[in-house]
């Protein structure tokens, strides 16, 4: 009997079975083995070697360990030991490669050694695609692995995958496409990002207060621009995730949608802190912002954009480009037109279909035209919680676009606050709540937003309406007014 570094795991199993407990009690790689799956793809082509690295262990300790159980078990004593060969292929199998991702990212959170993970990945997976980074955390998430600590490491991942993810061939879109403006608007941002290092360097470590102080205006000029990523955001957040979710992608889009919201608040942090003039704090937190910034870029030029171009068809696409103009642009605007269809039924113009209410009779026109007029924003979510209608405004508070429609509420906010958003529905759906409101300030506004439960005659939870409204004039209100004074 010889083993060898080219000796397959599945002939040795099927000889051995009893090695099955040995390999599985020495490393918790091995016991991908006992998959059934496994089996039948890694196992019948996977050699000692190949397994040596999944399990972590030098390949001569795993010849001579396993030559020592089978001498123990059998007793036999012509077993020979071969250490020399060559590095083992990458693996091409998508359920094993997956598995194996699985398992390097599983361990990258349990703390294991980057270097040693590294190795892993370059001796068995280096030509990683984009839609397997996201499919396998996917995975992960659907597994019970929290999203927030996926969050947590997610640069982390990065880190392991990027030289592998580098060696892509650029994307290239036609001009309107949502990719190329998402990506044009990236390069304005680099260029923000780029000016704001320039200023930032010239102060010094530690940075010299008294010219921060000086060049304050500049640095709340460039914050203000950074700042516009927020509507790069919400197109991603309102467009492009709602399209993802609707091909069962939630875990990644939930994930950059946390780290938007990490951008959001540092950038906030750093404008505050630079305001007050604390020079130190002010210039690092902006520091960080930049990198989170750059990060971003590379995520979703690499990750992100890869993946939705693999997966999305061109009616997904067609549905993203539908409501970008109602969100707008960040820097840029796209170079040229791009097809773009409408999926939803237009109310035309004098449109005599009329429908009758409680009290009284009106068209779709009027409804939609008083609607549209009211001095609140309105949302409707149904009994499925699924939005299935918000009115447009010409000044929304909150912005909305089509995608949103049909999308699950609970995917139309942070994860913040998906918590809240749940206990909200459930109270009203068991009828123990009628209404939950909220006031916040906001771009200097006093904002109002309540939720209502709405239910039939007979008392059915039928969905929630939310009602937003800018109270800031309101509430200057005081004394009468009771004369007209249009002038």
């Amino acid at each position: 009997m010889e083993l060898s570094v080219t000796t397959k795991i599945d002939d040795l199993l099927k000889e051995y079975p009893f090695l099955m407990d040995f390999l599985a009690e020495r490393s918790p790689k091995f016991r991908l083995l006992g998959n059934p799956v496994m089996r039948k793809t890694v196992g019948r082509v996977a050699t000692l070697n190949r397994i040596a690295i999944i399990g972590g262990i030098e390949i001569g300790q795993l010849l001579d360990e396993l030559a020592f159980e089978i001498a123990s078990q059998t007793g036999q004593k012509d077993i020979i030991v071969n250490k020399a060969g060559s590095t083992p292929a990458g693996i091409k199998d998508t359920l094993t490669r997956q598995e194996i991702l699985k398992d390097i990212i599983s361990d990258l959170h349990a703390g294991v050694d980057m270097t040693i993970l590294k190795k892993r990945f370059f001796d068995l997976i280096k030509d990683i695609d984009a839609s397997e980074i996201a499919q396998v955390e996917q995975q992960l998430i659907e597994e019970g692995m929290p999203e927030s600590e996926v969050k947590r490491l997610c640069d982390i991942h990065v880190k392991v995958f990027e030289e592998s993810l580098d060696k892509k061939q650029e994307l290239t879109m036609p001009a309107g496409h949502p990719v190329h403006t998402y990506m044009l608007e990236n390069r304005a941002l680099e260029e923000v990002i780029q000016k704001t290092r320039a200023l930032i360097d010239q102060f010094g470590t530690p940075p010299d207060e008294q010219m921060v102080r000086f060049l304050q205006y500049e640095i709340q000029r460039l914050i203000d621009s950074l700042s516009q990523v927020d509507i790069h955001f919400l197109r991603k957040e309102n467009e492009l995730f709602p399209v993802l979710e609707a091909h069962r992608i939630t875990g990644p889009s939930s994930i950059m949608w946390a780290l938007h919201d990490d951008i959001r608040k540092a950038l906030r942090k750093a404008r505050v802190l630079i305001a007050e003039a604390k020079a130190a704090e002010g210039v690092a937190k902006l520091r960080e912002t930049l990198q989170m910034l750059a990060d971003m870029i590379y995520k979703e030029e690499k990750i992100l954009f890869p993946m939705a171009i693999e997966l999305l068809t061109e009616a997904d696409w067609i549905k993203v480009r539908q409501g970008e103009e109602e969100i707008g642009y960040a820097w840029v605007t796209p170079e040229a037109p791009w097809s773009a269809g409408s999926t939803h039924k237009k109310i035309e113009k004098g449109d005599t279909a009329r429908l009758d209410l409680d009290t009284g009779v009106l068209t779709l026109e009027q409804i939609n035209l008083m609607l549209t007029h009211l001095p609140v924003d309105l949302s409707f979510v149904n009994e499925n919680d699924e939005v299935v209608y918000y009115s447009q405004t010409k000044e929304r508070i909150f912005p909305r676009s089509p995608g949103v429609i049909g999308r699950k509420v609970q995917n139309c906010h942070p994860p913040k606050s998906v918590d809240t958003v749940q206990r909200i529905l459930d109270e009203f759906r068991a009828g123990k709540k009628e209404v939950a409101h909220f006031w916040i300030q906001m771009r200097g506004k006093f904002l109002h937003i309540r939720h209502f439960a709405l239910r039939d005659i007979s008392g059915n939870y039928r969905g929630t309406l939310e009602v937003s409204q800018d109270i800031t004039d309101i509430r200057k209100l005081d004394g009468q007014k009771k004369l007209l004074d249009w002038k």
